[in-house]
């Protein structure tokens, strides 16, 4: 099962695994030790130190290309949309996103001192981001039907790094309510893929394609090369894949730096976060391109993948024949951006009842294609001084969703949370969520 978990990224021949990935269900939580990663004007009660590994662990999958697109039961059986044997497969929409983005805080720790609160981070990252046109996706399942396609618009991006954090918020005293915050951050860069496909136009001739297409991608990574094959119609050595010769780390440099205020007037807490503005500079990239638009004919591939275990193979194999990007000689010197988040809150506090609150919280990430929005409406109550909890309704770019989170402490001794953004909703026999919105954050701290 672990090729349908991964269905959509090996489908789109990613062999690799952007920036934020956070829990925004405690965003409007009090004492969830790590509210300063949302915005860093938001400090702490207490000092603490996190479990190592296991401090703040979020693991989410979004897009709006779902898996209940992709994969399908079959005769007791969970196959994928190509099989051949399905009759009720449903059509792909113009434009079809999935990521996948892992964040794990391997040392962590907070303390007052300064004239305000500080928090040191050690955490490891890694994001994918898949853009992929619906008529490539049709065409992947209904083999060749027509005698022309148009395929434009195929992206991918992949980012592993790890980061050094330091944080420091303080109330402004001159300004009664202000309070802000920043944090920089240093970052050691591990692996990264970029690749962007403006076009294939395949038109079909008596026993061959003839294609235009126009593409470039980038892989960074010292010991990563490209695998090739050759085109026997024009004799063009085309890159089919990446393949690794003494991989080691680190590949690039680069630092991003995050602003935040927050500002209680009354019964109203306002805020404004603006998260990871910088980048990493990566010292050891391989190139392919088609150097602006190539024409090609080519008898490679059929587009007719069949539902056995090769089928991954088959369509990695048949993506690569599309696009024909040839390598460039040389290594090249090139940066990436990290993707800034903006978030702007709002939480009233009811006058009778001041353990109950309610926010407003909206969140952009800008990434080019991979831009993202959304607004998420929360409930939050801390009904003893222990305990908190939020319930949540989210909407935006990846559709609606429910969240929540639960968050325990003694006060000073331990501190324990779990919460999802989006809940997963069904899963098939083999328990994947079916809906490619979930994420999923827990974390263990010793606060004192």
């Amino acid at each position: 099962m672990k090729k349908y978990i991964f269905g959509a990224l090996a489908l789109l021949g990613v062999l690799t695994t952007n920036a934020q990935t956070n829990t925004y269900s405690g965003y409007f939580l009090d004492n969830y030790l790590y509210r300063f990663q949302l915005n860093p004007a938001m400090g702490n009660d207490y000092n603490f130190v996190g479990f190592p590994g296991l401090g703040n662990l979020s693991i989410e999958t979004e897009g709006t290309l779902h898996m209940s697109k992709l994969l399908y039961n079959l005769n007791g059986k969970t196959v994928l949309f190509t099989n051949p044997g399905l009759t009720n497969v449903k059509k792909f929409g113009s434009n079809n996103r999935i990521g996948f983005n892992v964040r794990e805080n391997i040392l962590n720790g907070g303390f007052k001192a300064w004239g305000g609160y500080n928090t040191i981070s050690i955490s490891a990252v890694a994001n994918t981001q898949v853009g992929a046109p619906g008529s490539l996706l049709n065409m992947l399942r209904e083999g060749i039907a027509n005698e022309t396609y148009d395929i434009k618009n195929f992206m991918v991006s992949a980012n592993a790094y790890a980061e050094i954090a330091l944080n420091h918020s303080r109330d402004i005293k001159q300004v009664p309510g202000l309070r802000v915050g920043a944090t920089f951050k240093f970052l050691v860069g591990m692996a990264n893929v970029y690749g962007k496909f403006k076009k294939a136009n395949l038109q079909l001739g008596r026993d061959s394609w003839n294609i235009v297409s126009e593409g470039d991608i980038y892989v960074s990574g010292k010991g990563l090369k490209w695998e090739t094959d050759r085109n026997d119609n024009t004799g063009w050595e085309y890159v089919s894949g990446i393949k690794t010769d003494n991989f080691s780390v680190p590949n690039g440099y680069g630092a991003a730096i995050d602003f935040g205020a927050t500002y209680k007037w009354r019964d109203f807490n306002f805020s404004l976060a603006f998260m990871d503005l910088g980048g990493i500079a990566w010292t050891d990239s391989q190139k392919a391109s088609t150097n602006g638009e190539q024409f090609f004919h080519t008898d490679k591939y059929t587009f007719q993948v069949n539902g056995d275990n090769d089928a991954f193979d088959e369509m990695k194999d048949d993506l690569a024949a599309l696009y024909q990007l040839r390598p460039v000689e040389g290594n090249y010197k090139r940066s990436s951006m990290q993707g800034a988040t903006m978030n702007v809150g709002v939480e009233y506090e009811l006058p009778y009842y001041r353990p109950l609150t309610f926010g407003l919280l909206n969140t952009t990430r800008m990434g080019g294609g991979y831009t993202w929005t959304e607004f998420r409406i929360s409930a939050n109550v801390m009904p003893v001084k222990y305990v908190s909890a939020s319930a949540n309704l989210v909407a935006g770019t990846f559709g609606v969703g429910f969240g929540w989170m639960l968050n325990v402490t003694s006060g000073k001794g331990f501190n324990i949370f779990l919460g999802m953004d989006r809940v997963p909703g069904k899963l098939s026999k083999q328990y994947v969520p079916l809906n490619s919105n979930m994420n999923f954050n827990f974390g263990m701290n010793f606060p004192f």
